[in-house]
């Protein structure tokens, strides 16, 4: 799954319980991110959980986090 994170990308693969993060490269390479996301965060959760560690990156025009 791929999220815009106010305006970057950020991966996540697995399911609830094991999530890894990761931040996309354009060559298709995968770069481990620097957060980990608790097992108790749901699919459904997952975006909301994004705004809220990174709500210090929002800014005007770059103010949502969403799955693409």
């Amino acid at each position: 799954m791929l999220f815009k994170v106010f305006g970057k990308i950020v991966g996540i693969a697995g399911q609830a319980g094991s999530w890894q993060a990761f931040y996309p490269g354009s060559d298709g390479t995968r770069r481990p991110a620097d957060f980990v996301i608790p097992i108790e965060v749901s699919e459904e959760g997952l975006a909301e959980y994004l705004a809220d560690l990174f709500h210090e990156d929002a800014a005007p025009g770059r103010d949502t986090v969403f799955r693409l």
